[in-house]
């Protein structure tokens, strides 16, 4: 049983580009250190660019949607906006084989016996409200929506409470789309929430909600009215562990500005002794219109998490800020890490069989910024290709913005070029 109701303890320091309150995650701009850092490791750098048995299922879905839309949409699979192309979009990279390694914690959790089926065979029957109910709830969620694929349009954001049990798993069977319509982020977590029930003294180092999304596809979030938890225009998930599997992410925007602020698609905090999350067999972009697009991270962003990015593909995302981080007088800030932003202390972000093209940026990292602020970070690359992404400058590897000194391991098969 999980214990409820506590009050953290203060929590553990962040690195240098983020600072955790009291239930609550403020992210401060990096002191003038940061910008020494950057001017140290290139002489030609420049911050102006041109541009335990789970409880048998619930029935969920009554046919009401209580404010929330709901569309059938077969030929697309994902949302109206895109009627098209997105049908055509491969979960993950399709040029992948099944060489790297997925480690036993980042794969397909099992949903054969479901806490709460949402739908009750119908696509009417597959509502907004019914999804937020089942991530209230919490455990296995699944969906009967009929047939066809089906797409799900939130009016707000369904919320995980941290109470609900230690893991939550969300399975769309490859037919399900979940929308923010353009106007709402889709998925929440965060376990320094007081609203969503703190459950340890240690809400920034804890081992649950253990939260998985798999077999499904997020589209048109929007996360731009989210003031105190930026970022994250699908999925903002912030404690505990976090993996997507066999997911897709279309049109999904954040803030277009600000220094630290990303994730248009995913941003991810303060996973538990920082264990790594998974992204596997995943696509964020896909095609010109469907890229994700925000002012740091156009498919994802974190500050202090490791990352394993396994057989996935990243293309057309693009971080619109400018200015860099800290902001430079006369901007607003942002514009590094079209695919990936991965900033803060020692971190480690192993990337394998994933596909990193047509990605684009103002300012650093057209493909990936990976600062380690302690220089110690590795970053390993396998069996990939990163290439033809646009923008940006201090590059340390075509596409790759990082500290010229922080280890890298790059294996012979991989193609990182212009």
């Amino acid at each position: 049983m999980i214990a409820q109701s506590y009050k953290p303890a203060a929590p553990r320091a962040l690195p240098h580009s983020a600072q955790l309150r009291l239930g609550r995650l403020a992210l401060g701009r990096l002191t003038l250190d940061r910008l020494a850092l950057f001017l140290a490791t290139s002489a030609s750098l420049s911050l102006f660019a041109c541009g335990n048995q789970e409880p048998g299922p619930s029935d969920s879905g009554d046919g009401s949607s209580g404010g929330s839309a709901s569309t059938d949409d077969a030929e697309s699979g994902g949302s109206a906006g895109n009627p098209a192309s997105a049908a055509d979009i491969p979960f993950g990279n399709p040029e992948a084989d099944d060489s790297c390694q997925v480690p036993s914690d980042a794969g397909l959790e099992d949903v054969s016996t479901p806490t709460t089926v949402v739908g009750k065979g119908s696509p009417e029957s597959c509502t907004g409200d019914a999804f937020i109910a089942a991530v209230e709830t919490g455990g296995i969620i699944t969906f009967d929506c009929g047939d066809a694929e089906h797409t799900i349009v939130l009016d707000r954001p369904a919320k995980v409470r941290n109470d609900s049990g230690p893991s939550l798993v969300i399975d769309g069977g490859k037919r399900i789309t979940l929308s923010g319509g353009g106007k709402t982020r889709i998925l929440y977590m965060n376990t320094c929430d007081e609203d969503q029930v703190w459950t340890t003294s240690h809400c920034d180092n804890q081992d649950h909600p253990r939260l998985s999304v798999q077999n499904i596809t997020f589209v048109d979030g929007n996360s731009k009215n989210e003031l105190e938890y930026d970022g994250g225009g699908a999925i903002y998930a912030s404690g505990g562990r976090f993996k997507a599997v066999n997911t897709r992410f279309f049109n999904n925007s954040c803030a277009d500005s600000g220094p630290d602020v990303g994730g248009a698609a995913l941003r991810v905090f303060q996973q538990f002794e920082n264990r790594p999350a998974y992204v596997v067999n995943s696509t964020f972009g896909g095609a010109p219109e469907l890229g994700n697009v925000g002012a740091n991270g156009g498919g994802l962003s974190s500050i202090g998490v490791n990352w394993h990015i396994i057989g996935s593909l990243f293309s057309y995302n693009r971080a619109i800020g400018h200015g860099g981080n800290p902001a430079q007088d006369g901007t607003t800030g942002g514009g590094s890490g079209g695919a990936i932003y991965n900033d803060g202390g020692t971190l480690e972000l192993k990337i394998c069989g994933t596909a990193i093209k047509e990605n684009t940026v103002n300012d650093f990292g057209s493909a990936i910024f990976f600062v380690s602020n302690s220089h110690d970070g590795t970053l390993e690359i396998e069996k990939s290709r990163i290439e033809k992404n646009h923008g940006g400058s201090w590059y340390a590897l075509p596409g790759i913005s990082m500290h010229e000194d922080t280890r890298r391991i790059i294996d012979d098969s991989s193609v990182i070029s212009d």
